[in-house]
């Protein structure tokens, strides 16, 4: 049931790295049924026993962990009730810890630990490979991708008359075209002859994605995490998540005066309050408008006084 669940879940579009998380979360939850005894039929599963395995599974766990197992929980539930194995889901009853998303400031990258990564990736070994994490590292702080975005990116999402990315709306629903700068636009443009010298000496000249490894294959999303995070330990910045480049990309445009609302169009998100969060660590508003308090008079009358 577990293997048609996820089969079901994967051909949803959701990304591998994601299914695979799932996978792991189910088959954790089936080896402790499995280890109860008497051992639970599949149709005998009650709320107790349920509550009995989200108990055992929350130990020295993050509330967010703990809310994602439920979820995942929930939506196989749903997947047995489908099946005609459950007669309800009661996983739609229980809820998990409180989760309050925005309680935490974005963390951003700052001036001097940017561009300690982009010498790193300046001075990666090998010509292609040097190449491909400069443009990274331009995609990620430039555009603002998520993650999974940038691993999708096609050849054909790059217009290069109009210096457009066109970027999938699987996580929003709804696709968005993001215009490039220059400095990201001659990256892609000094990248592009050194992925077909990849391709054709890799035989890999069918392959579609923009971001190609050294063997001629799509830069998987666990690729692209991997690299960045060796770039930051050369650099020695203290890089938590690649996603760091999002919250820059948006705190940054903020900070030299773009509007919210063309924020939160590049970034694609699907409501504006999203992008509201980036105003309490980047608002040119508030810098100004704290430029105006009394205190300052201070220090000119001082300086008069000398």
């Amino acid at each position: 049931m577990v293997d048609a669940y996820v089969q079901e879940y994967r051909a949803r579009g959701i990304c591998e790295a994601t299914v695979a998380h799932t996978a792991a979360r189910l088959a954790r939850w089936g080896s402790w049924m499995k280890s109860r005894r008497p051992r639970p039929a599949l149709e005998a599963i009650d709320p107790p026993l349920l509550t009995r395995y989200i108990e055992n599974s929350s130990h020295f766990r993050a509330k967010a962990t703990v809310y994602g197992t439920l979820s995942t929980m929930r939506g196989f539930g749903d997947y047995l009730v489908r099946e005609g194995l459950w007669p309800q889901n009661p996983l739609r009853w229980m809820k998990g810890p409180k989760v309050t998303p925005y309680s935490r400031l974005p963390r951003r990258i700052d001036r001097a630990h940017m561009e300690a990564l982009w010498r790193e990736a300046a001075r990666t070994r090998g010509q292609f490979s040097r190449t491909l994490w400069v443009t990274v590292l331009a995609l990620l702080y430039g555009t603002g991708l998520r993650r999974g975005e940038l691993e999708r990116l096609d050849l054909s999402a790059f217009d290069r008359s109009e210096a457009t990315l066109r970027i999938d709306g699987r996580k929003s629903g709804r696709e968005r075209c993001v215009p490039v700068t220059d400095l990201v636009y001659r990256c892609l443009e000094a990248y592009g002859p050194a992925r077909h010298n990849v391709l054709e000496r890799t035989q890999c000249l069918s392959e579609c994605a923009l971001l190609v490894s050294r063997r001629g294959e799509r830069l998987s999303a666990q690729a692209i995490s991997n690299g960045i995070h060796t770039l930051a330990r050369r650099a020695g910045v203290p890089l938590v998540s690649v996603h760091q480049f999002r919250h820059s990309c948006a705190s940054d445009l903020l900070e030299a005066g773009v509007h919210l609302a063309e924020v939160q169009r590049i970034l694609g998100h699907q409501g504006i309050a999203t992008t509201v969060r980036y105003t309490h660590i980047a608002d040119p508003t508030r810098r100004a408008a704290i430029a105006r308090h009394p205190i300052n008079d201070f220090l000119k009358q001082e300086a008069l006084a000398a």
